[in-house]
């Protein structure tokens, strides 16, 4: 794991993709987005890092689904 994280280019456009939900249906990336845009995070249900912030993933994502995202 990176000490430092780099930095994202942001700008470019989404590809449009079909991925699986833990529902056992498939999601299209452009059928999910809000109007003010989409965030995918890729998360492991198993990772420990994953379980000890999962209450905060939730709750950023219920703020960010309020504006639109």
């Amino acid at each position: 794991m990176a000490a430092i994280p780099p930095v994202c280019e942001f700008g470019w456009p989404a590809v449009d993709a079909t991925l699986p939900g833990t529902d056992g249906k498939m999601h299209r990336i452009f059928d999910q987005a809000g109007p003010n845009g989409l965030v995918v995070a890729f998360i492991c249900n198993h990772c420990p890092y994953v379980k000890a912030a999962i209450d905060r993933i939730v709750r950023d994502a219920n703020h960010l689904k309020q504006h639109g995202v």
